[in-house]
This record gives C-alpha cells, sequence and structure tokens, in this order.
C-alpha cells in the first residue's frame, strides 16, 4: 500500500499539504523478528505499514501478551509516545520483512502547527486509533474467545496465514490447546 493510499484512508488532505507530509517520510525497510518500537522507552517516530505484519505485545515475567497486530495500510505507533512524551508499554516485533513508511512526531507535531489540514488528519489519526482500542476493549470484554476468533477471521482471514497460532491464542487470551480447540469446531 503506498503513502497516498495510507494518508487517504485516514482523511483525506489538499496536494500541498499531502506533499508536506510526504516530505518528512522515509521508507525503510527492517527483517522478520526485528523489535521496531520498544516497552519503556519515549519512541519519536511513527511507521506506516506498506507491506509486512507486525504485532504489539507486552512483556509479563511468566509470558507476553500479544494485544493488536497491524497489517498494509495500518500504522505501528506507541500512543503513549505520541501523546504524552512518556515511555510507551508496548513492544512492536516485525512478524515478516516489512517496508514501512516512518515519520517522526516532532517533525509531525510542527506540521500540525503550520497547517490546519495536516492537524485535521492528526485529529482523524488519533480519533481512528481510539476507536480501534476501543472495539478492541469491548471485544475483550463482552465477546468469547470463539466468537473474537470467529471476527478475527471474518474481518483478517490472511492472519490466519500469516501469524504464528501462539501468537494468535494470545492475542484472543487463550492457551493454543483452547485456540486449537475452537479451530477444530468451525471446521
Amino acid at each position: 500500500m503506498n503513502i497516498d493510499q495510507i494518508f487517504d484512508k485516514i482523511y483525506v488532505l489538499p496536494d500541498v499539504s499531502k506533499s508536506k507530509l510526504k516530505e518528512n517520510i522515509v521508507e525503510v525497510h527492517y527483517p522478520k523478528g526485528h523489535i521496531l518500537l520498544r516497552a519503556d522507552k519515549v519512541e519519536k517516530d511513527i511507521y506506516f505499514i506498506k507491506k509486512g505484519i507486525v504485532r504489539a505485545y507486552a512483556d509479563f515475567p511468566d509470558k507476553e501478551i500479544t494485544f493488536w497486530f497491524g497489517k498494509e495500510g495500518d500504522t505501528a505507533i506507541s500512543m503513549k509516545s505520541y501523546i504524552e512524551d512518556e515511555k510507551g508499554y508496548e513492544n512492536i516485533e516485525l512478524l515478516e520483512n516489512c517496508e514501512l513508511y516512518k515519520l517522526n512526531t516532532g517533525s509531525l507535531k510542527k506540521l500540525f502547527t503550520e497547517d490546519i489540514h495536516i492537524a485535521n488528519w492528526g485529529r482523524k489519526f488519533a480519533e481512528r486509533e481510539l476507536i480501534k482500542t476501543e472495539s478492541l476493549f469491548i471485544s475483550r470484554q463482552f465477546k468469547t474467545a470463539s466468537e473474537r476468533y470467529k471476527e478475527l477471521i471474518k474481518d483478517n482471514p490472511d492472519l490466519i496465514l500469516r501469524v504464528q497460532l501462539g501468537h494468535i491464542a494470545s492475542f484472543l487470551g487463550i492457551t493454543q490447546v483452547s485456540l486449537s480447540r475452537i479451530r477444530s469446531e468451525i471446521k
């Protein structure tokens, strides 16, 4: 997915504003397994996924918990770093070789003060991230693991082919054995 498509998915900008934003984008490539963003660090960049898939997870003493997957067109960001300039709680790991667009948050925030269209784009971006987080929270609180799995394969059928089942089980909040049982019941 190219950067114009990603930007437009968030909020359609006038060409002049989009050009200003694109002047601050750098395309980067990293291999599978690379940790893009680290917990307990103030992250200074936002990444838009051109190609590949990533997961966000938190470390606990006895395990890692995956709580988000991102793929082409999605944004990899530490919202706590972005909004509050504080250390984030998540690690973001590349699950495939990835091509990404990198944008420095300081440059973006400067553009917010210079261009109302970019400021509106930033507001829409933050609103979309809030809705995604709220949807994940509601799903976790009110749906069974089986319902969450069905929703995952309905909304993102390619995840099952691209992501290890252990990460999917962690995302659903269940063991791999329970995931295997759910998968066999659905077939």
